[in-house]
């Protein structure tokens, strides 16, 4: 039993949304709500498509969202990646990019996380041609890695995200009875993992417009796309300041970007010399 999520809730000091939204999240291990300003989200998508056209020599798109929709129709899966480098370095060169995308999700992270946070310093994309099997991420928990298991993932879809053209998630439920017998699976690869766990994955449905934020301590990852059209969608960790760090650290892999004044006297805050307590 995970005994955190037993611990007492103060009554009265949230707001009944935010405790709805902390329910959800305990009991389901992600949430999904429409992005904060659709304009932004629209203005990021149109500055991929217009790095995508770029980086393969076509004109700039006059329907976006179709355009990235399609894109397996220029590009080949040999090119793939260096299509995905192409776009998420130039929209990391964005100086916009980062808190458009944090904004995007800030009413969720703030419910769920917190108001002082620490951000992954670069955006994450990711590119899923239909029936390509060079892009797939196996069954996975990112705390297995080294991560923080403070730490949450916002993923953001550019397109329409269903069925195989999205992720699956374990649920928390399911997960502990999984882990609690790992020894189990000792010697065995990851698709002997999948196949366990397939009855009971969440296909998470994100439609263009929406934003997920997940619990990165669940196992997750994709399959092969079968559907008839290209996924385009960003990932980006995010952590209460404060929390513990793993193996991404403050300064290396996260940097702060909601520090309140309080904090910042505390931090810079030194005892006089010669202070006896």
């Amino acid at each position: 039993m995970n005994y955190a999520l037993t611990l007492p809730r103060p009554e009265g000091f949230l707001h009944p949304d935010e405790v709805a939204l902390g329910e959800q999240y305990l009991e389901q291990g992600h949430v999904i709500a429409p992005v904060a300003d659709p304009g932004a989200l629209d203005r990021l998508r149109d500055a991929m498509a217009v790095i995508a056209a770029r980086h393969l020599g076509l004109e700039p798109a006059k329907d976006p969202s179709a355009f990235l929709d399609d894109i397996h129709s220029q590009v080949e899966a040999v090119a793939l990646n260096a299509l995905r480098m192409a776009v998420i370095n130039g929209v990391n060169d964005l100086p916009w990019a980062r808190k458009v995308y944090f904004e995007l999700a800030r009413p969720l992270l703030e419910a769920i996380v917190g108001n002082e946070l620490a951000m992954q310093r670069r955006l994450n994309l990711s590119i899923q041609l239909p029936g390509d099997d060079s892009s797939l991420l196996a069954v996975h928990a990112d705390v297995w890695d080294g991560d923080s298991p403070f730490e949450v993932v916002v993923w953001l879809p550019f397109v329409d995200c269903y069925d195989t053209k999205t992720m699956f998630l374990l649920p928390p439920d399911k997960g502990q009875l999984v882990e609690a017998r790992m020894a189990d699976f000792d010697g065995a690869g990851t698709d002997d993992l999948f196949a366990a766990i397939e009855d009971d994955l969440i296909w998470v449905d994100v439609p263009y417009g929406s934003v997920l934020l997940f619990n990165q301590n669940l196992m997750h990852g994709n399959r092969i796309n079968r559907e008839g059209s290209t996924r385009w969608t960003m990932n980006c960790r995010f952590k209460a300041l404060f929390s513990p760090y793993a193996g991404k650290r403050l300064g290396e892999f996260f940097e702060p970007i909601t520090v309140r004044p309080a904090s910042r006297v505390g931090m810079s805050h030194e005892l006089p010399g010669g202070f006896v307590e």
